[in-house]
């Protein structure tokens, strides 16, 4: 009996060796293998990302996390070859999963504010946005915030869950822009002679676009003044120059001329009673 129990271990041993050797040997085939696939499609993505022109910092986000999802499926594919019981693991992971998000709400809504802002594009760095009241030059974009600084040099660090769900003006992204100024006459001057002194200053000057073309209209009655708009096409780089120096210009060439530029007014106009009927 003894001898017999002894075989039957002896049997159940060698059993087990051979089926626990061929799960050890088929879990390393795959764990390695499965690295070398998973290194030939990071590669892919990797090309697939630089083609489309993906941010760096996108780039090296996604491949790690891609990176890290495909490992962990591979553990877990590996551990079910070696026998072990993966339900578990897999629901001990998901609960996980769950209490980090919850955790983490905020910043999950920034992550995902920053691959909307680095997958779509409506901003890059050195682009001059706004955002609320604030307009700035983007120094850094980095998947959960942007940092801006503004023109007289403070930081502002926004989340990007808010600025992906909001209203973000760029003011840089095209390489032209309308240049748009106002400015009032008195009612006694000219509209034509007005529009020609403004027409020939613009025209004179180098960095308009000729289209479209310049145009100098009249747009309102004002209480004190006759309303014009001026409207110019220049490259995004001349606009604050070109609009600062012709708006000086405007004023000399309107003095030149004699038109004038008036000031806000009133007529008051006063009445008096005859004593007489005061009196009475």
């Amino acid at each position: 009996m003894d001898s017999f129990n002894v075989q039957a271990l002896y049997d159940t041993a060698i059993e087990y060796g051979i089926s626990f050797g061929t799960n050890l040997l088929i879990g390393l085939l795959v764990f390695f293998a499965g690295l070398k696939v998973i290194k030939v499609l990071l590669k892919v993505v990797e090309s697939a990302m630089e083609k489309y022109e993906f941010e760096p910092s996108l780039q090296t986000f996604l491949g790690s996390v891609l990176n890290f999802i495909m490992k962990l499926i591979l553990f877990v594919f590996v551990a079910g070859i070696f026998g072990l019981e993966t339900t578990t693991f897999i629901a001990l992971l998901g609960a996980a999963g769950l209490a980090i998000g919850l955790a983490l709400q905020g910043s999950l809504s920034n992550f995902a504010g920053g691959v909307i802002i680095l997958v779509f594009k409506p901003y890059r760095v050195n682009d001059v946005i706004q955002w609320g009241d604030d307009v700035g030059l983007v120094e850094e974009i980095n998947i959960l915030y942007t940092r801006m600084r503004l023109f007289d040099f403070r930081m502002v660090t926004i989340p990007n869950g808010q600025l992906a769900n909001s209203k973000v003006i760029n003011y840089t992204e095209k390489e032209q822009r309308r240049v748009e100024m106002k400015v009032g006459i008195s009612y006694s001057s000219s509209i034509p002679k007005a529009r020609e002194v403004v027409l020939d200053i613009i025209n004179k000057d180098e960095r308009v676009l000729p289209e479209p073309a310049p145009v100098v209209v009249f747009t309102n009655f004002g209480d004190s003044s006759l309303d014009l708009s001026i409207r110019a096409w220049t490259k995004t780089a001349d606009y604050w120059p070109f609009y600062w120096e012709t708006m000086e210009k405007i004023k000399a060439g309107f003095d030149q001329n004699g038109i004038s530029i008036p000031f806000p007014q009133r007529d008051v106009h006063l009445f008096q009673q005859d004593k007489k009927m005061a009196e009475k």
